[in-house]
């Protein structure tokens, strides 16, 4: 069995004249983070790989998450592809993940993260909103074999606050 955890980043903020993988979160992006890690604690014991996009936006929020949750830095990696938004990237990232990890986590972007979610899961969802999770779950042995699975659970930050 795989499970896999998506992550939208955190709300960023559009304050600063940069490039689009140099935005920053927000400090509501921010505080929404802080608020999911404390949600997910439980959730996320066991996760043995951790990816994110390279941009700065989803990086800070994984961190957070990661630090919040006393997650080891080691489990990190950034990887290129999932500065994504068609999620052709994730999928690929996601195939190509060794079969030994079971419960692994990306953090990405829209609409990449909402159009995977619904192409894997069992529940339909109009938009995974900032700093959103999706949980899903796989009933196969190899990561290239993914396909449709279970959306065992999702965690928005406006149902928290």
């Amino acid at each position: 069995m795989k499970e896999l955890i998506l992550v939208r980043h955190a709300k960023s903020s559009w304050e600063y004249d940069v490039k689009d993988a140099d935005r920053p979160l927000g400090e509501r992006g921010i505080a929404d983070a802080h608020l999911i890690a404390q949600a997910l604690e439980e959730n996320l014991k066991g996760v043995q790989a951790i990816f994110s996009s390279p941009a700065n936006r989803a990086l800070h929020t994984c961190m957070i998450l990661m630090r919040e949750m006393g997650l080891p830095l080691g489990s990190l990696q950034v990887v290129r592809e999932l500065y994504d938004f068609s999620g052709e990237g994730v999928r690929a990232h996601v195939r190509s993940l060794e079969d030994s990890l079971e419960k692994v986590m990306l953090f990405g972007h829209n609409h990449a993260m909402t159009h995977m979610a619904n192409k894997w899961g069992s529940k339909y969802l109009e938009n995974v909103p900032t700093c959103g999770v999706v949980h899903l779950s796989f009933k196969v042995n190899t990561w290239k074999d993914i396909s449709y699975g279970d959306t065992l659970y999702t965690v928005f930050p406006k149902n928290l606050r």
